[in-house]
């Protein structure tokens, strides 16, 4: 018998609709979860070229709503919304079902664990870092973050062993913080989140479990998903 979908969550990416870290978030969703990605193409070699494009992503992602009959939107990657300031809120205007970015969403679950302070990972380079902790000041939240990298491929090999110990060693350089926050999942702390939490002792907040917590809390929906960290298992209301 087929499982009965509950909800179906568009998925949208600044660049394309196929990225290999996709394949470390699908088994984080509920079964009765449609996930469709769909990517906007917005940058070839650069991340830079998503810059200046509010208006278009938001009629895409409006478009995408009424023509593949979406209940939510994840809208993926800090750089496009730092890149393209005011486009949460023009979504917000746009939008007539749940959604959520992923800055937003991290900032939500932060805020459920009283994580003021955090260390901030990520598999950007400096400048984009930088607006994000930019970002976040904005919200209340004081990120550190010790760690960039010139080019995503660096990042994209890293075995879960090399994620925690790039985590342990960044630890260590931010001083007393409430969570590690990890942003950008081409850095993908999912194998290694329970591990991390475990050993280390602080909560993580990753940006693709935060924001399928976040749009499904959105639509009423509640679950207890074991693996993959302290948010998804315990899944707090949103405050």
């Amino acid at each position: 018998m087929a499982e009965q979908i509950k909800a179906r969550i568009g998925f949208v990416s600044g660049g394309s609709s196929s990225m290999p870290h996709y394949n470390s978030f699908l088994p984080i969703v509920p079964k009765e979860i449609d996930i469709d990605f769909q990517g906007l193409e917005l940058y070839g070699k650069s991340l830079y070229e998503i810059a200046d494009k509010r208006d278009f992503i938001v009629q895409r992602v409006k478009d995408f709503v009424m023509q593949r009959g979406w209940d939510g939107v994840i809208l993926t990657a800090a750089p496009t919304e730092v890149l393209n300031p005011g486009l949460y809120d023009a979504l917000k205007v746009a939008l007539s079902v749940p959604f959520t970015t992923a800055l937003h969403a991290c900032v939500a679950a932060l805020r459920v664990y009283s994580a003021s302070r955090v260390l901030l990972l990520t598999p950007f380079d400096a400048r984009l870092n930088t607006l994000i902790v930019e970002h976040l000041a904005k919200t209340g939240v004081a990120a550190i973050a010790p760690h960039s990298f010139a080019e995503l491929a660096v990042p994209k090999r890293m075995t879960p062993d090399e994620v925690f110990e790039l985590t342990k060693t960044s630890l260590a350089a931010a001083g007393k913080i409430d969570a590690i926050y990890f942003q950008g999942a081409v850095l993908d702390p999912i194998k290694c989140l329970e591990r991390i939490e475990s050993e280390l002792k602080l909560t993580v907040i990753s940006s693709n479990p935060a924001m399928l917590w976040y749009v499904l809390s959105k639509l009423g929906l509640k679950y207890s998903i074991s693996g993959y960290g302290r948010l998804l298992h315990e899944w707090p209301a949103i405050l």
